[in-house]
């Protein structure tokens, strides 16, 4: 064997850095909203600060952002170097910015797309009518895809993504945190290990009312709270109960006063109650699911919690309270979940990676490196481990159904399926008594 032949070995995924694109540039990605930090758990953003601790550590290389007004990048640069370069040893905030900082362009993405080659990631969150075109340009490009859910509004654009993903061979999943929450990953295991078939699940989920303001460019113009966050809980019984059971009717309500005392044309609490049909049998469970953001402002900034029950057993979480509380002098006595994401640093350095706020982009940048390395294939992904596009239809299915339930006074709206069989959604269409 010569020596050059001896020298070679396969790529390995470790060998393979990933050039990140990140779409939007608010809260979650940068925690920047209205020229400063988020009134909000999230003051140094999620999406930036994971991507360049991942630079630091070896697993990505060049890192992009796209927004649509380039003329906040001079406070978003500032405010980075204060919240993150400031505060932690050895990190890199080095970052490409479309558009220009002269520029205001809503289509900034399709240039900047064009500045990645296939195999990188594009990490998307933004408004959620956006999430489609901005999705489908960057799989046509060849990246992996990961979007905020919900990962779009349709059943039939989900359908769609899927398809072009198909076509070009990529990852796409959206970004759902809760599944690496030790809690709800604990929870969804002991349902489908031993609680038997559905019963019933009431979640309920909030933000302060202040949030009206953080997100009113879309508030109630694009997008409601149902979408935004029941979308958070409506994926967590999609993944507890895959192969168990399928949602099969949708009838929403929701409570009106406050946004619209802000001009706001927008619900501010939607409950949706889902009907689950058990697969083995045909009983039919029930879930409610309410999302509000009109709630006062507390020692959390997000109330989660769900109570689960099947028919040999049940399971209670409250998401919001880890039994940590924190009270100092100058600030608002909290409960803090440093479990989502751990901010203080250790020895000045990032030490949060341990978070499930973290894990979540951190596991989807190694799975498109193990794809790419070709070490991994993307149908092994369809297993739960990440909420691939192909695996999260039905939640896509039940948050349409709950908008268009609302739009039609509340009249129940059923899933439909291709056959008996059939556990992905193929249609929606409203109920006929």
């Amino acid at each position: 064997m010569s020596e050059s032949s001896s020298n070679k070995r396969p790529k390995l995924a470790s060998d393979m850095k990933a050039d990140v694109l990140m779409v939007g540039t608010g809260e979650y990605t940068t925690g920047y909203v209205g020229g400063k930090s988020a009134d909000s758990d999230k003051g140094a953003g999620v999406v930036a600060l994971t991507m360049f601790d991942l630079r630091r550590r070896g697993k990505v290389d060049r890192v992009g952002m796209c927004g649509v007004n380039g003329k906040k990048f001079p406070g978003i640069r500032t405010h980075m170097e204060k919240n993150i370069g400031d505060v932690y040893k050895d990190m890199d905030l080095t970052c490409d910015t479309y558009p220009s900082d002269e520029s205001v362009d809503p289509k900034a993405y399709e240039a900047a797309v064009k500045t990645y080659k296939p195999g990188d990631v594009a990490i998307i969150f933004t408004p959620d009518d956006t999430h489609y075109d901005i999705a489908l340009a960057c799989i046509k490009q060849g990246l992996h895809v990961m979007v905020t859910k919900p990962i779009v509004q349709t059943l039939e654009h989900h359908i769609a993504l899927i398809e072009a993903a198909k076509e070009k061979n990529v990852l796409v999943a959206m970004e759902v945190h809760k599944r690496w929450d030790p809690f709800y990953a604990d929870a969804r295991d002991r349902a489908r290990s031993s609680f038997g078939n559905f019963q019933y699940m009431y979640a309920y989920m909030s933000q302060p009312k202040h949030q009206l303001e953080t997100f009113k460019a879309w508030a109630g113009k694009s997008s409601d709270i149902s979408y935004y966050l029941n979308s958070h809980h409506i994926d967590f019984s999609e993944w507890t109960l895959e192969g168990i059971a399928r949602p099969i009717r949708v009838t929403a309500t929701g409570s009106t006063g406050v946004a619209h005392g802000k001009g706001m044309k927008t619900e501010d609490s939607i409950t949706l109650t889902v009907q689950w049909e058990n697969l083995d049998d045909k009983t039919v469970g029930c879930a409610v699911y309410t999302s509000s953001w009109v709630a006062p402002k507390s020692d959390v900034h997000s109330q989660q919690r769900f109570f689960y029950m099947g028919t040999n057993g049940e399971i209670t979480v409250d998401q919001a309270h880890r039994g940590m509380t924190v009270a100092q002098d100058g600030k608002p006595f909290g409960s803090v979940n440093p479990l989502f994401m751990k901010y203080t640093p250790t020895n000045g350095q990032f030490s949060g990676q341990g978070s499930y706020g973290v894990r979540s982009f951190e596991c989807f940048v190694d799975a498109c490196r193990e794809v790419n390395a070709g070490t991994k294939t993307l149908e092994s992904f369809d297993d739960g481990s990440l909420a691939t596009a192909g695996t999260t239809v039905g939640g896509t299915a039940i948050l349409e159904a709950g908008r268009r339930s609302l739009d039609a006074d509340g009249r129940p709206m059923d899933i439909l399926y291709d056959g008996e069989g059939g556990h992905v959604p193929v249609g929606i269409r409203p109920h006929e008594f």
